[in-house]
């Protein structure tokens, strides 16, 4: 049974709660009331992301924080005054935009619990409560590299992203990107030429488009991809927005390839987010004298991989995630990334193991440990609890 509550103030709703808390409740013209619990506890003043999954973890789920008494939410610790403040007097009316968007065609805001959310992006430190998504969905989940690089680059480095990101979208991979000028613009566009699939991560809500003249870009691939965004509807581009946004470039791929950078750029933040989330990072070099190839040999340096052409790429991948079997595979044999698959599984059960136990009773690598946990999640044997461990699928 479902009821189309027409209210705005929140305490309305809860009180509507309250009465009808055995039915499946919407609000507003059929939007669930969980997701409007969702945006609202994230636009509480001084509540960040952490803040954000401690009361998750206290109260079970943003609804139950909203539901609890002033003096329970005091007890928790976890808010400000103003905080506490805005959790008294919150009104829907401050996420209809959002509300509003997403009931647009094939526009989506997808919570941490959203069965659409992407996995792989769930191993990061801090992955965003939500996700704005504009077109397709499932290609999140996809296997993905990330293709990066300076908004300036020289026409050798325009064509070097757009090459590898054409070679690499036809062995099977999700092309992700930034939609920035030079690079990120080139590697969108190669996977788009070559048949396959991108996905922009945005700066900005995803009504806006940013820089405006990729308009005609941004749709299509929102045809052919999807544009991602953790940034709610009508945030405007902000310097302190695109650090935040590099994170989940790195976050939602297997690797990261630097095409070409200068050493103090973002596409050297996104460069050591993706080593620190335990993804592979690739640089191309080029010459010493090329003021955008300092950035590459930096990396290099630091253990990043020379890479001359997307085979250099591949043979550091999950051979098994890719969808064309004519490219060269990884040098792993398949007999031995089956014998590495089954030492894990063989260590779960029913009960929670943390990658750190599961590291500790197969003796192998946490980025080894990690990457089969994710091809076991995506076959669907297995699944992560909320707990951080993961357990067999009954």
């Amino acid at each position: 049974m479902c009821f189309v509550l027409p209210v705005m103030n929140i305490d309305e709703a809860i009180s509507q709660i309250k009465c009808y808390n055995n039915h499946s409740l919407y609000i507003l013209d059929a939007t669930p009331v969980d997701l409007a619990y969702w945006l609202l506890l994230l636009k509480a003043p001084y509540l960040g992301v952490k803040t954000f999954y401690k009361a998750l973890e206290l109260f079970e789920s943003p609804q139950q924080v909203f539901l609890a008494s002033h003096a329970q939410r005091v007890a928790s610790g976890l808010f400000k005054k103003l905080t506490l403040d805005y959790l008294e007097t919150s009104d829907v009316s401050l996420v209809q935009a959002d509300l509003d968007w997403q009931r647009n065609e094939h526009c989506h805001i997808l919570t941490l619990i959203d069965q659409n959310y992407p996995a792989q992006l769930k191993t990061i430190a801090d992955p965003p409560p939500l996700l704005y998504v504009r077109g397709d969905v499932s290609c999140l989940s996809e296997p993905q590299l990330a293709i990066v690089g300076s908004r300036n680059p020289s026409a050798g480095g325009e064509q070097n992203a757009l090459q590898f990101a054409q070679g690499l979208a036809k062995s099977g991979l999700t092309i992700t990107s930034g939609m920035a000028s030079g690079i990120d613009a080139k590697a969108h566009i190669g996977a788009l030429e070559a048949g396959g699939k991108t996905i922009a991560v945005c700066g900005t809500g995803l009504d806006r488009i940013y820089p405006a003249k990729h308009k005609a870009l941004a749709h299509q691939i929102s045809l052919q991809g999807a544009l991602v965004s953790e940034f709610a509807i009508g945030t405007s581009p902000m310097a302190s927005n695109f650090p935040r946004r590099n994170r989940l470039i790195s976050g939602l791929s297997l690797g990261c390839l630097v095409v070409e950078a200068t050493i103090k750029s973002g596409t050297m933040i996104t460069a050591r987010l993706a080593a620190e989330q335990g993804r592979e990072v690739f640089a191309i070099p080029s010459s010493i004298h090329n003021p955008l190839a300092e950035g590459c040999h930096e990396l290099i340096k630091q253990g990043a991989k020379l890479t001359g052409n997307i085979n250099d790429i591949i043979v550091e991948l999950p051979g098994q995630l890719l969808s064309n079997k004519s490219v060269v595979k990884t040098t792993q044999s398949t007999k031995e990334m089956d014998k590495t698959g089954c030492k894990v599984l063989k260590c779960l059960s029913y009960e929670a193991l943390t990658v750190d136990q599961l590291v500790e009773k197969t003796k192998l690598s946490p980025q080894l440990v990690t990457q089969e946990l994710l091809l076991l999640e995506l076959d669907h044997r297995i699944e992560k609890t909320n707990a951080q461990g993961y357990v067999l699928i009954k």
